[in-house]
């Protein structure tokens, strides 16, 4: 069965994403960090050690072949693509073997400008579009993977 990880710290869709797993009849697993704890009523928390990647490491061995995971990190969507898992972010943005790629480049560039002091923009203020834009997404993504 097809279960819904989400990498939950920070992220502004968790209960926007617990209910659409509901809707679908899936099991939903919040993973987080000491610093960001959460639960939802029906989920399954897993909590671990604050630490750069610390949850992510967690969530890579958890996630199987067709499951779903919500991040905003590309290189964990790296990970869960190599899994043969499916990956999206909290705009509805799907990760696919034809972005990915280019995506982690203009990660890697980023953080190139900004090490050497550069700035760049960061993203701009969500926005309730925002919200319906991921859930619309998130559906249609359950929808073909279910076949409900």
């Amino acid at each position: 069965m097809t279960v819904l990880l989400i990498d939950a710290d920070g992220c502004p869709v968790v209960d926007l994403a617990c209910q659409t797993a509901r809707e679908f009849g899936l099991p939903v697993v919040l993973l987080c960090d000491t610093s960001h704890e959460m639960s939802r009523p029906g989920a399954e928390t897993v909590i671990v050690s604050k630490g750069a990647d610390a949850v992510d490491f967690v969530l890579v061995n958890r996630v199987k072949k067709g499951d779903v995971v919500i991040t905003q990190d590309y290189g964990l969507a790296a990970m869960v693509l190599a899994r043969q898992a499916y990956a999206i972010d909290q705009n509805g943005r799907e990760y696919t073997s034809e972005n990915i790629d280019q995506l982690l480049l203009s990660r890697h560039t980023a953080k190139k400008i900004r090490n050497a002091g550069g700035r760049l923009k960061g993203p701009s203020k969500r926005r309730p579009e925002d919200n319906e834009q991921f859930a619309v997404q998130l559906s249609d993504l359950l929808t073909r993977i279910t076949g409900k």
